[in-house]
C-alpha cells in the first residue's frame, strides 16, 4: 500500500470514527433518559411501556389533552393547602370554647402556669416528667401568629391531656392535685367526644383531597414519562438505522473473508491462550447476544458469523498470536532488517485502521444491545 492509499484510508477511518463518536454521544444521552423513565416506573405500580423499536408506544391523544399540567397541579396544591389551613384554623378557634370551659373550672388553677420546680423544691420532677405542659403554654401556642403554633386541633387535645397526665403521674393518687387532674381530664374527654366528629369530618375531607391530588399527580407523571418513552423509542429507531447504515458501509468497503481464511481463522483460534480465547468469544457474542460465550463448552460456527465479526476476529487473533510469538522469541526479532520492519509497519498500520473501523461499529452495537435494547 503506497502513501497515498494509506492517507486515504486514514481519512476514511477518521470519518467513520467521527460518525461513531456522534452515535455514542447520542446513545449516552438516551441512556440517561431511559434511566429516568425506569426510575419512575420502578417506584410506581404503573406498567412500564416498552422502548423496543418493535413495540411502538401508543398514547391516547384525546386523553393526553385532558391531563392537567405539572404547573396547574402545583397551583391547585397551593390553593388546596391554603383552604385546608384556613378550615383547620376555624376548627381550632371553635375548639377554643372547649379549652376555655376547662381552664375556667374552679379546679383548673394548679395547671394554669408552668410548675415552679425550684420554688417548690421538686428536685426529681424532671426525672419523672419528660415533657412539662401547662394551660398558659397551650394558650400561647394557640394564639401564635408566626407559624410556630398548632397546625391541627388534635395537637391541642394531646397537650391538654398531657397537662393532666403529668399531674397524675407526679402526684400521689390521694393528693388533691391528682384528684383534680383526674376529674378535669374526665370532663375534657366528654367535651372532646362531642367535638370529635367535626375534626374527623375535616380529616376525611383532607384525605379525599390529597388522594385526588395524588392520583392527578400520578396521571400527569405517567403521561409525561410515557411521552418521554415514546420519544426515546423514536430516537432509538433513528440510532439503530444509522448504525445499520454505518455497518453496511463498512462491510461493503471490506472484501469478503475467503474460505481459506475462515479455515485458517478456525485453526488459529485453537492456538490462543485461554484468556485470549475468552476475549475472542466475547467478540462473537457482541453481535450475537444469544451466543453462550461464557459456557464451559462452546461450539463456534465460523461460516455463520457476519463479515464484521469475522474481520474483528481475524485482527484480534492475528494480534494475539503475534504478541505470544514476540514474548517467546524476542531474540529472533532483533535480526529483522530495517527494510522488513518498514514493510511490516505499513501492513500493521493498514490492519490497525481496519480494526479500528470494526471495533468502532462493534462498540456502538454493544451500546444499542446492552443499554437500549
Amino acid at each position: 500500500m503506497d502513501r497515498g492509499e494509506m492517507e486515504g484510508t486514514a481519512a476514511k477511518v477518521e470519518d467513520f470514527k467521527g460518525r461513531v463518536d456522534e452515535l455514542i454521544t447520542k446513545v449516552d444521552k438516551l441512556e440517561q433518559r431511559v434511566n429516568e423513565v425506569e426510575k419512575f416506573y420502578l417506584t410506581t405500580e404503573i406498567k412500564q411501556p416498552s422502548t423496543s423499536r418493535n413495540a411502538p408506544i401508543l398514547i391516547d391523544k384525546n386523553k393526553e389533552k385532558h391531563v392537567p399540567s405539572m404547573k396547574k397541579l402545583q397551583q391547585d396544591a397551593s390553593r388546596r393547602e391554603a383552604a385546608a389551613t384556613k378550615r383547620m384554623q376555624e376548627l381550632m378557634r371553635q375548639f377554643g370554647t372547649v379549652f376555655r370551659q376547662i381552664t375556667q373550672h374552679k379546679w383548673a388553677w394548679p395547671f394554669m402556669q408552668p410548675v415552679d420546680v425550684e420554688g417548690l423544691g421538686l428536685h426529681d420532677y424532671y426525672q419523672i416528667i419528660d415533657r412539662p405542659m401547662d394551660f398558659s403554654t397551650i394558650k400561647n401556642q394557640m394564639e401564635a401568629k408566626d407559624g410556630t403554633g398548632y397546625k391541627h386541633v388534635r395537637e391541642i387535645c394531646a397537650d391538654v391531656r398531657l397537662v393532666f397526665k403529668n399531674a397524675m403521674k407526679y402526684n400521689d393518687e390521694k393528693s388533691d392535685v391528682h384528684v383534680m387532674a383526674k376529674t378535669l381530664l374526665e370532663k375534657f374527654e366528654e367535651k372532646w367526644l362531642q367535638f370529635l366528629p367535626k375534626a374527623m369530618e375535616e380529616e376525611k375531607r383532607q384525605e379525599g383531597e390529597e388522594e385526588e391530588a395524588r392520583l392527578n399527580m400520578q396521571l400527569t407523571q405517567e403521561t409525561v414519562h410515557t411521552k418521554l418513552a415514546r420519544d426515546i423509542n423514536n430516537e432509538l429507531c433513528e440510532v439503530d438505522m444509522h448504525i445499520e447504515e454505518l455497518r453496511e458501509t463498512i462491510v461493503k468497503r471490506c472484501r469478503r473473508i475467503s474460505i481459506m481464511e475462515k479455515r485458517k481463522l478456525g485453526i488459529d483460534l485453537t492456538k490462543l491462550c485461554p484468556e485470549d480465547l475468552s476475549k475472542a468469544l466475547e467478540i462473537v457474542a457482541q453481535n450475537n447476544p444469544s451466543f453462550p460465550s461464557t459456557a464451559e463448552n462452546v461450539e463456534l460456527d465460523i461460516n455463520a458469523q457476519s463479515e464484521s465479526t469475522l474481520w474483528r476476529l481475524k485482527f484480534f487473533v492475528k494480534d494475539a498470536l503475534k504478541a505470544e510469538h514476540k514474548s517467546s522469541s524476542k531474540d529472533d526479532d532483533n535480526n529483522i532488517t530495517n527494510k522488513n520492519a518498514a514493510i511490516s509497519q505499513d501492513n500493521d498500520t493498514a490492519s490497525k485502521r481496519k480494526k479500528e473501523i470494526c471495533d468502532a461499529v462493534a462498540k456502538v452495537a454493544k451500546c444499542r444491545n446492552k443499554k437500549l435494547g
